[in-house]
C-alpha cells in the first residue's frame, strides 16, 4: 500500500472539534475541553463496565437505556446517575475481588465495585447486572494495521470521526425525508473539523494532536448501536444504518463510520488542538457510491 505525505487541500484550519470520554462502557459520554491520552485511551475511557450475571458486557445492541445512565468521574469517586432513580456516588475501587470478563470474543478479568453499584444497575436495568473497573494489572492488545492497547472498549483505543462525514451522511438522510442525526449516535472520542471531505478520516494513517500521537487501525464497522436515541435511551432507528448501507458497506459486511485508533504517543490533546497528519494512505475511501 502507498502513502501520500499531502494533506487533502482545504482553506480551512482543521482542528478537533470535541473530546468525549465514555467511563463507563455503553453509557453516556462525558465531554470536555482537554484530556489526558494514555496508552489505552482517554483516560477513564471505558475504564468501568456493566456485565451479567456471567460477566458478559452489556450493550446499548440490547440495552439502550444505558445510554441515559451519565457517569462522571470526579475526586477519586464514580458518581452516575440516571431517569427516575437516585444518584449513585461509590469510591473507586482499584483492588478487590476479580470477576471473569467477556467483551466479544475477549476474555479477562474485572474488579468488582460491590453490592451497592451491583444493585443500582440491576434497578435501571431490570436485571441482574454487576459493575466491574479495570484491574492495575490490566494489559489487552488491540489489533488492526497498527497494534496498541485497550481497555473495556470493543477493540481499539479510540474512535475517530469527523463533521465533514456526519454533514455528507446527514444530506443524504434529509434527501430520503428522515430526520438527521446528531454526532453522539456514533459515540466518537475525538471529532475533527475542516476536512473538506466526508470520511477524510478513513485515509490518515499516522497523525498528532497536542503532544500526542495516534495511528490508524481500521474503519469503524458498526452495528446497531447508532440507531438508539442517546439522549432517550430508545430505539430511534432505521436511520443512519439505512442511508450508510447505500454508500458505506464493508467488503466483509455491515456499515461504516469514523476510523479507529491506537495510541502511538501518551500526550495531552483539547478542543482546538490542530491536527497534524503526518501519513495517508491513497486508497480510495469506501463512501462511492454502489454499481
Amino acid at each position: 500500500m502507498s502513502e501520500l505525505a499531502s494533506e487533502p487541500s482545504s482553506t480551512a484550519s482543521v482542528e478537533v472539534s470535541a473530546v468525549v470520554s465514555y467511563p463507563i462502557k455503553g453509557c453516556a459520554g462525558t465531554t470536555t475541553r482537554s484530556a489526558v491520552v494514555t496508552p489505552t485511551g482517554l483516560r477513564h475511557d471505558r475504564a468501568w463496565m456493566v456485565v451479567d450475571a456471567e460477566g458478559v458486557f452489556r450493550s446499548q445492541r440490547n440495552e439502550p437505556r444505558l445510554a441515559v445512565v451519565h457517569p462522571a468521574v470526579v475526586d477519586g469517586q464514580l458518581r452516575v446517575s440516571a431517569p427516575d432513580v437516585e444518584d449513585l456516588v461509590l469510591d473507586v475501587v482499584p483492588e478487590g475481588q476479580r470477576r471473569p470478563v467477556r467483551v466479544h470474543k475477549w476474555d479477562g478479568v474485572g474488579v468488582d465495585q460491590g453490592q451497592a453499584a451491583a444493585d443500582w444497575f440491576s434497578e435501571v436495568l431490570g436485571e441482574e447486572s454487576r459493575l466491574v473497573g479495570l484491574p492495575p494489572e490490566h494489559v489487552r492488545p488491540s489489533g488492526g494495521e497498527v497494534e496498541g492497547l485497550v481497555g473495556f472498549a470493543d477493540a481499539h483505543a479510540l474512535l475517530v470521526t469527523s463533521l465533514a462525514s456526519l454533514d455528507g451522511l446527514n444530506e443524504r438522510i434529509l434527501a430520503r425525508g428522515a430526520e438527521p442525526v446528531p454526532m453522539n449516535r456514533f459515540r466518537p472520542n475525538i471529532v475533527v473539523s475542516g476536512w473538506p471531505e466526508p470520511h477524510t478520516e478513513d485515509r490518515v494513517r499516522r497523525m498528532s494532536i497536542g503532544d500526542a500521537e495516534f495511528g490508524y487501525a481500521k474503519v469503524c464497522v458498526r452495528c446497531a448501536v447508532p440507531m438508539v436515541d442517546q439522549d432517550t435511551g430508545r430505539r430511534a432507528g432505521p436511520e443512519p444504518i439505512r442511508s450508510l448501507a447505500q454508500y458505506r458497506r464493508d467488503p466483509e459486511g455491515g456499515v461504516t463510520f469514523g476510523m479507529k485508533a491506537v495510541v502511538l504517543r501518551p500526550g495531552v490533546i483539547s478542543v482546538g488542538d490542530a491536527v497534524e497528519v503526518a501519513r495517508w494512505s491513497d486508497l480510495a475511501s469506501c463512501a462511492a457510491e454502489p454499481a
